[in-house]
Order: C-alpha cells, then structure tokens, then sequence
C-alpha cells in the first residue's frame, strides 16, 4: 500500500496501517493481540522507536501503544517489524474496528482471555462489522486483584464464576443489563453490535436515541439473565499483585530505552509478556514474589513508577509543546514540576495539565486542570477542559495554585 495516502490529518485515531501527523512527525499506533506483547515484540518496537522514530513510546487509555517521530519514508519498514511479529492487521478497516480491552492479568485459557481473543478475530474478519461507530469499543474483565470493570466502552462484560455480566454504556457509566452463561458471550455482543448496526444515524452508545436505545434493548434482553452478585471490583495497582507486579510510565510516556530495559527485567523475572492496561500501566506475571522485588527495585532505576503513592500517579499531562502542534505550553515539564510540590505540599488531589483545550490525556473532571493557551494556563477548579477558567496565570505561577499544607 502507499503509506503516504494511508497518512491522515491530526484528529483522527492513529493505526499501525493509517499513522496520524503531530507536532513531532508521525504517530504509529500498535493494537497487540489480547492486549499484550511477547517479550521480543517489547524489544522490537524499543528498537524500531529508537531507529526508526524519535524514541519516544506512549501508553494509551485504550491499551495500546504508540511510537513517535516517524517520517513517511520509514514507514514501510516500520510495518514490516511489525507484521513479522504478527503486530499488523489485514487492512485500514479491520485494524481500526477491533478494539477489545481485556483484564491485564486474564491469563491464556481463561475465560475472559478466550472471549477477548474471539472478539477480536470476529471483529477484524466480519466486513459488515466495519460499520460500527469511530472508537466503538468492549470491555472484557474478570474477577480478580486487577479490575478494568470501572472503565468505560460500549460494551462490558465481567466473567465471574459460571456467568459473564453484560453492560452497556450510557452518559452515567456502565448499566449492568444482567448475565449469561460464558459460552454465549460472544454471540450476545454480536447481536449487540448488530442492533447498533441497524440505528440511523448509528453513533457511540452512550448517545443512542431512546428509539435505538430501545432496539438494541429488545435484541438484548431476552437472551439474559438476572445479574448475578459481583464481587467490588478494584482498578490499577502498582507494584506487587499476586504474582505479577505493575508498573507505570509517569504520562504514560516510555523512552525505547526504558521498554528495552523493562523486557530484559521481566525475562530475568520469569515473565513471558508485557501486559497493557487502560492505566499506561503495564503488567507481567513472574516466577515469585522475590523475583518480582527484584523486578520492581530495577524499574524504579530506570524511572517508572512503582509505588501508589508516586504524585506522579495523580496527574494527567499530554505531550505539549513542541511534539503537538496544537501545544504552546510544555505541558509535562510543568507537570512534572508541580509533582514535586505535591509531595512537599502534601496535596492529594489530582491534576491535569492540557497544552490546548482539547483535554487528550483525560476527559474526566480533576481537583485542578490547567488549560494552555498562548503560552500561559488557563485556571480550572473541579472541572474539565472545557469548562471556563477562573483566571489565566504564566507558567511561573503554578506553584502558588497548590496549598501549603503548613498554612492550610
């Protein structure tokens, strides 16, 4: 294929196959199988990020994972390290429709892997399927000490012992529907997807009309069941989890260096794969808890962040300026500044840090968000992006917005 036709303009979602231009060159966006890579495939996209990009490596909240500062002449090379590890999709339109998020630490045989794993393929071979809504998304969880059950997609499904929960989502959250039985799961996300196939105009759930809300209803509900007890579901850990351990890039942001670094760590641990997460965290299973100490104590070197206490954890910041264009604030160098006054301060809230009114890095309100524009920060209390500012300051004031916990 020409990849420079396949490039697109900044605002659509990136792909391996369809790069999206930023400030920074292009941006290559990787979907692993079931969420995870092979330790190799780690090391391969650490060294073609190194070579063929800028080295510059970002987790996404979708559980992908994107590599930076490509330029168009390199990009067949790119696709082709990808395709010899089996990172690449057939075509533009299959790639772009199958987004399933899958439990970290579901493991190879379980049920929720199983699930994820059929969706997948059900999603990039169905054409008629290449209808869906932009970014149209599943959730598939399971029952365990790492939850993605609290985040959001179009669809959920959280495995428990002999039923799996189905919920869609609405402009309050997930609404749990009810349960079937496991081997059905997957032909009932179907029948869900091709509801919303037969809505006009077709859109993301949680905006359906009441008429479409009301279709995709009748198609689901008899083939359910009466929602079983779930257990309280707990989201991102890092550090120690079981047998596996957790660890976050601070912004979601890894050098090639550092994911080169985390394979070779993970090999001596035992692990056999990198795990992405919704959190810009990343998972491995390892030999034992000792290993996994070892393993941790080596990240923290190398700075990612290993402890649930890191402020670094409380604060959302995309690249900014120069690597977007749309930026004309450094959005995680003043971010990382106001980390370290957080932890003097002792202030616990949390922080976003957007370079333009876009808000990329989190669409959900914060304690505090400041919004650039013009080199300076607009103010906002409680709020998103898109909320109005109380006031604009320069970057050398952030400082003064963050309490002193001696005086109040």
């Amino acid at each position: 294929m020409s990849t420079a036709a396949a490039i697109l303009k900044k605002g659509w979602c990136p792909g391996a196959l369809r790069p999206m231009q930023s400030g920074d060159g292009l941006i290559v966006r990787v979907r692993p199988r079931v969420g995870r890579f092979d330790l190799d495939a780690a090391r391969m996209l650490a060294d073609a990020a190194q070579r063929l990009g800028n080295g510059h490596i970002d987790l996404t909240r979708r559980a992908n994972l994107q590599i930076r500062g490509l330029s168009d002449n390199r990009l067949d090379e790119q696709q082709a390290e990808l395709g010899r590890f089996g990172l690449l999709d057939a075509d533009v339109a299959s790639e772009a429709v199958r987004n399933v998020m899958v439990a970290p630490l579901a493991e190879r045989g379980s049920v929720a892997y199983g699930i994820a794993e059929r969706l997948e393929e059900i999603l990039a071979g169905e054409p008629r399927l290449r209808g869906l809504p932009a970014k149209f998304g599943v959730l598939v969880d399971e029952v365990g000490p790492v939850s993605i059950s609290g985040e959001r997609a179009d669809i959920s499904l959280r495995v428990a012992p002999g039923a799996v929960a189905f919920g869609i989502d609405t402009l309050d959250g997930t609404r749990w529907l009810g349960a079937c039985v496991p081997r059905d799961a997957v032909d009932l996300v179907v029948t869900a997807m091709q509801a919303v196939l037969e809505c006009v105009p077709r859109s993301r759930l949680r905006t359906l009309s009441a008429a479409a809300s009301s279709k995709l209803l009748l198609a689901v509900m008899p083939k359910l069941q009466p929602l079983p007890p779930l257990d309280p579901s707990r989201g991102r850990v890092i550090g120690l989890v079981d047998d596996g351990v957790g660890v976050a890039a601070p912004f979601g942001r890894l050098e090639a260096g550092q994911l080169r670094r985390l394979a070779d760590l993970a090999t001596m641990a035992g692990a056999r794969d990198l795990r992405l997460s919704p959190w810009r965290t990343l998972y491995m299973r390892v030999r034992d808890v000792a290993a996994g100490k070892v393993l941790l104590d080596e990240a923290r070197s190398i700075g990612l962040i290993v402890d649930e206490r890191d402020p670094l954890l409380r604060i959302e910041a995309c690249p900014g300026a120069p690597a977007c264009a749309s930026g004309t604030v450094d959005a995680r160098g003043d971010a990382r500044r106001l980390a370290r006054v957080m932890a003097e301060r002792r202030f616990g809230g949390t922080v976003h840090v957007s370079a333009c009114a876009k808000g990329c890095a989190r669409s959900a309100p914060s304690d505090l968000v400041l919004v650039g524009e013009a080199g300076r920060y607009g103010v906002v209390r409680n709020g998103t992006t898109r909320d109005e500012a109380e006031r604009t300051i320069g970057p050398a004031d952030l400082e003064s917005l963050l309490p002193d916990a001696n005086h109040g």
